[in-house]
């Protein structure tokens, strides 16, 4: 009987260490799980270069947003200060009995144009501020290259970043942007010193056409800006 009851005992310690074993297993395989999530949490984030040329994406399409609120706030003041020349053009003493009533309401005249003048002034500063705010992004974006080749040599990395641009590819499409940019700021001013004093119509009509239609910021270029955001995932294709 004392040897029977010896046997039941060592049994009943048998299967509770085949328990305890069990459990240890399911434990560490939990764990582990735990472990692999988090370490595909951590890849899932995008870090390092990627990190930044995703955020100078979105700093290009803010900027850009800006400066099309400014080219139509500054189409209203050009057209203002269109109308505002042909008005002050065609007051004129016709006889000396309205010499002064003329003069008064043509110095009113100046007086305004020069308020709307100043005021597009002003929008081709926040421009120049814009153009000035996206060289700074292509310095940061030609800096991300210069640290890919001393990484990873010549040739620069080997793994695309997103989906399948590497570093200078953003530097290429951004490079179009800026030109763009730079070369219609350059016509902002032109005609910010030319609008106030072109008497003839058709010609500041052709002004507020510039001004307006932005010919030299090809649709390419809002087309290189498109495909930023696509590779980078702020933008997805439709459907």
């Amino acid at each position: 009987m004392e040897g029977k009851v010896n046997h039941t005992v060592s049994c009943d310690c048998s299967e509770t260490s085949v328990v305890l074993i069990l459990f240890c297993s399911l434990t560490a395989e939990f764990d582990l799980a735990g472990d692999v999530t988090n370490v595909n949490r951590k890849c899932s984030a995008v870090t390092g270069s990627g990190r930044k040329l995703k955020d100078n994406a979105a700093d290009w399409h803010n900027l850009m947003l800006r400066w099309e609120k400014l080219n139509d706030e500054g189409f209203t003041i050009a057209s203002n200060i269109v109308n505002a020349r042909r008005s002050s053009a065609s007051v004129s003493p016709l006889c000396s009995g309205e010499a002064e009533g003329s003069s008064g309401d043509l110095v009113l005249g100046n007086s305004a144009l020069r308020e709307e003048c100043e005021k597009l002034e002003d929008v081709v500063n926040k421009m120049a501020a814009i153009v000035a705010k996206m060289e700074r992004l292509m310095a940061s974006q030609r800096g991300l290259v210069d640290l890919e080749e001393f990484q990873f040599g010549p040739q620069g990395r080997k793994v695309p970043l997103f989906h399948g641009w590497n570093a200078k590819d953003f530097v290429s499409s951004c490079g179009l942007l800026l030109r763009s940019f730079t070369s219609e700021l350059r016509l902002k001013r032109v005609l910010l010193r030319e609008v106030a004093h072109c008497a003839d119509r058709d010609l500041s009509l052709v002004y507020l056409s510039c001004w307006l239609h932005q010919p030299l910021v090809p649709a390419r270029a809002r087309l290189a800006l498109e495909a930023v955001l696509l590779e980078t995932g702020q933008r997805h294709l439709p459907g």
